[in-house]
């Protein structure tokens, strides 16, 4: 050391452990992120938590894939406002819920758009690029992939009420006094709100008066009353094939389909002719949105399960996973739709598909929801 006195010792010893001491942060993050490699999380609706659908992942990856399914889109964005933006990388929630809320909110973030734009272009007509529900509201950022859609709005059995009854009288068949008992609602809290404002006759997707929400609470009680019974997809599509129930409330491919595939064409999901929404359309369509969360550390799994997900053969196995069945985007693609067997068509009612898209309308959030749920809760308990 001759030559270097003990003062420029001590700043140089002082200088490195700076450096360390600043590298710190960086080497830990770098650490969670190669944590994260190997780890995949998903907040979705049923399907996309299929062992089906994870499994080939699973195994092409060799990567822990957890999946967590719920029925509402409200509860799982509030996870993620409670905290849960750093446990899950991917939320698969239905069309407006990415542009309105959780964009805005920064609880997810845009994707690679020059890596994720072009597979829109394969997608069926309706979803070509710039799709609307994909996009951020000023156009500039890709914020989901879309997959799953459908008409939803309630569902029969043809041989008890037939499809052109129920296309034509539509929602008043809740307000016959003659079918009360006759009739189910299914669970699933959010569009059970729209369907009751649209039994009342009232667009869910506006600003309501006070009139508008009392006669919406007249109709929850009284719906609820006259249900025979409430339920789950399962015990819906039971009740129908036993004759326990003709038809039920909140219902459309995403829940018959199963009972189709079965071999119960007779049950069929219902889109009216008319109804009191925007155009006097009769129904509603969803459309599911994937996003990536606005992790810090999201696992780079996120982005290659939205790619793995595009694959004509996932697509169909998406389609067809255990629980729901549904038309999905990547129909557009011919190397997609060929997979999909003529049985397998009339199960998600894919002669009627595009007339009943193009006479509802899509998924909105109702202005008034919190009041809204709590009247209809308040009319559930009131069965006892």
């Amino acid at each position: 050391m001759a030559g270097i006195s003990r003062r420029s010792l001590l700043k140089g010893m002082g200088t490195g452990l700076g450096a360390l001491a600043a590298a710190g942060p960086l080497m830990n993050a770098n650490k969670a992120f190669a944590a994260r490699e190997k780890e995949l999380n998903i907040l979705c609706w049923e399907g996309y938590n299929s062992a089906q659908v994870l499994d080939p992942f699973r195994s092409k990856t060799g990567a822990t894939v957890k999946a967590e399914s719920l029925t509402n889109d409200p509860t799982m964005i509030n996870r993620l406002r409670a905290g849960e933006i750093n446990t899950w990388d991917l939320i698969n929630v239905n069309n407006p819920w990415a542009r309105k809320v959780m964009l805005p909110e920064k609880l997810i973030k845009p994707l690679p758009k020059a890596e994720f734009e072009p597979f829109f272009d394969k997608m069926l007509p309706s979803f070509k690029p710039p799709y609307k529900w994909a996009m951020s509201d000023d156009g500039k950022d890709l914020i989901g992939m879309a997959q799953r859609f459908g008409p939803y709005s309630f569902v029969v059995n043809t041989d008890k009420v037939s499809r052109k009854t129920a296309e034509e009288v539509g929602w008043d068949l809740f307000n016959d006094p003659a079918l009360a008992g006759k009739y189910g609602i299914l669970e699933s809290d959010d569009w059970n709100v729209f369907n009751l404002f649209i039994v009342a006759g009232i667009d869910p997707f506006k600003e309501h008066t006070p009139e508008e929400m009392t006669k919406f609470d007249e109709t929850a009680k009284r719906v609820f009353k006259g249900a025979k019974l409430i339920g789950d997809i399962a015990s819906m599509n039971q009740a129908l094939i036993s004759g326990e129930i003709d038809l039920h409330l909140t219902g459309g491919t995403y829940s018959v389909s199963p009972a189709r595939a079965d071999g119960h064409p007779n049950l069929r999901a219902i889109t009216p002719l008319k109804g009191p929404l925007t155009g006097g359309k009769g129904g509603i369509s969803w459309i599911e949105i994937t996003s990536t969360v606005n992790n810090p550390n999201l696992s780079p799994l996120a982005l290659e399960f939205l790619k793995y997900v595009q694959d004509p053969e996932v697509a169909h196995t998406v389609a067809f996973a255990e629980g729901t069945f549904n038309p999905v985007s990547q129909m557009g693609n011919k190397a997609c739709f060929d997979l999909f067997t003529k049985e397998e068509l009339d199960a998600i009612q894919w002669d009627s598909l595009e007339e009943e898209m193009a006479r509802s309308v899509e998924y909105d959030i109702v202005p008034d929801y919190d009041k809204a749920l709590d009247l209809m809760n308040a009319a559930k308990r009131l069965r006892g």
